[in-house]
């Protein structure tokens, strides 16, 4: 295995027609999708070009995946594709230049990717095979019946042969259909589960569904694949994927290799943002969508996105109805709502309400379940313009002062809200625990 902050999965499977392919491309694109700032790259060592179809930007072709075998460091190889992910075109024929099965273990460790790699693997444990299961940090098998379950057992002792751990092997059930029942009434995913236990495998705890629309996707008279995400938001595999993908997630945070934690990423690059006054001003009120003068009311900032604007006093006033912390509003600090899980988790989570002087010190924290509050809700879809489900870690400033709002635009009023907003992302990298 190579060992460097590259943390790499590899989905492999002796059978054919698993699902292999379905689950690795769109990983790449759930994982993209989940960690905004986070390198996602793809490449396949198959032959049926469902990467290029998926990722290539219109007629763009770079260096083919053969090319991984070479001098060059993969970094240097890959390129930016469709949905932020980074790719490299398939190759026809592609032939062992050694005999080495660590060949790539050694390419990895010596590029500078980063990020999470994964690896699309051939039906049949040859060369490149064995090269992508021993350079993976994390080894995902699709399995949707008995023989495919038996092949899994020559992944593992592939793992043993070449000296790692078959812990990083893990059985992900797919292709599943709810409807087909064995004797005794036992379904396919209970089966395939019961008798991995049996022999000693690890399961991830969920399951990828057989789904027509999803195998439409790829079937279509246009070349052209399109991902889960994007087409088949209404299918059970939807959920599957995301359950997946923060599976694969929690995996890579545990070995170290995420470096800083997701948290501490964004606010880093929020605190790179220019002062309130640079950034993108909106005309209207997020909350009534009526055009705010900045004579009166608030000024606020949308940290994530860099959007700034106005809120009339009235609108927060019937935002925040109900919310305790706003009898606690000081002559001058901010109020920070904080939207930590939701979107692709399918966490509603709460929203988090902290108050703060204006040095920054804490005045009160609460909590307010995302059910419980629409109203919240729609004040992050209109400040954000995202939509509950595109959502993720989502931050909206709000300044407390006596002033006009109009104030933080001009140069004093923009720096003294930039000191603000800093301390209080050093007041969340300090007590968050992400």
């Amino acid at each position: 295995m190579h060992d460097t902050g590259l943390f790499v999965v590899t989905v492999a499977s002796e059978k054919g027609g698993v699902g292999k392919t379905t689950i690795a491309t769109n990983l790449a694109v759930y994982l993209k999708a989940l960690f905004e700032e986070l390198p996602v790259t793809i490449i396949s060592f198959d032959n049926h070009f469902s990467v290029d179809n998926m990722f290539t930007i219109g007629s763009h072709h770079g260096r083919s995946v053969s090319a991984v075998f070479g001098a060059t460091a993969i970094d240097q190889l890959v390129q930016l594709g469709e949905y932020g992910v980074q790719f490299m075109v398939s190759e026809r024929q592609m032939h062992p230049p050694d005999d080495d099965v660590k060949h790539l273990s050694r390419v990895l460790a010596r590029g500078a990717l980063t990020g999470i790699l994964i690896i699309d693997t051939r039906p049949i444990l040859d060369y490149f095979t064995r090269n992508a299961l021993l350079a993976a940090d994390l080894v995902l098998a699709p399995v949707k019946d008995r023989p495919s379950l038996v092949n899994a057992g020559a992944l593992q002792q592939a793992l043993v042969d070449g000296g790692n751990d078959a812990e990083r092997l893990w059985l992900v059930p797919s292709l599943i259909d709810g409807r087909t029942k064995l004797k005794e009434d036992v379904g396919i995913r209970d089966f395939i589960l019961c008798s991995a236990v049996e022999r000693g495998f690890q399961v991830v705890d969920t399951f990828i569904a057989k789904s027509p629309k999803v195998e439409s996707l790829s079937t279509s008279f246009s070349s052209r694949i399109y991902p889960i995400l994007t087409h088949a938001r209404g299918t059970a595999v939807h959920k599957q994927m995301q359950e997946l993908s923060q599976f694969v997630r929690r995996r890579y945070e545990a070995t170290g290799k995420a470096g800083d934690k997701p948290l501490a990423r964004i606010l880093s690059a929020i605190e790179d943002q220019p002062p309130g006054r640079a950034g993108h001003l909106a005309a209207d009120c997020p909350v009534c969508k009526n055009r705010v003068t900045g004579q009166d009311g608030y000024f606020y900032q949308e940290l994530r996105h860099h959007k700034t604007g106005f809120v009339h006093s009235s609108c927060l006033d019937q935002t925040l109805n109900a919310v305790e912390l706003q009898m606690l509003f000081p002559d001058r600090g901010g109020l920070l709502f904080y939207l930590a899980e939701t979107g692709l988790t399918c966490e509603e989570g709460a929203v988090s309400l902290h108050l703060y002087d204006d040095e920054g010190e804490v005045i009160a924290v609460e909590n307010i379940a995302v059910d419980e509050s629409a109203r919240l809700m729609h004040l992050f879809r209109m400040a954000t313009g995202l939509e509950p489900g595109e959502m993720f870690r989502e931050m909206i400033l709000v300044a407390l002062s006596p002033e006009a709002p109009l104030t933080f635009l001009d140069s004093d009023g923009a720096n003294g809200f930039s000191r603000l907003r800093r301390l209080i992302l050093e007041d969340l990298r300090e007590n968050e625990t992400l």
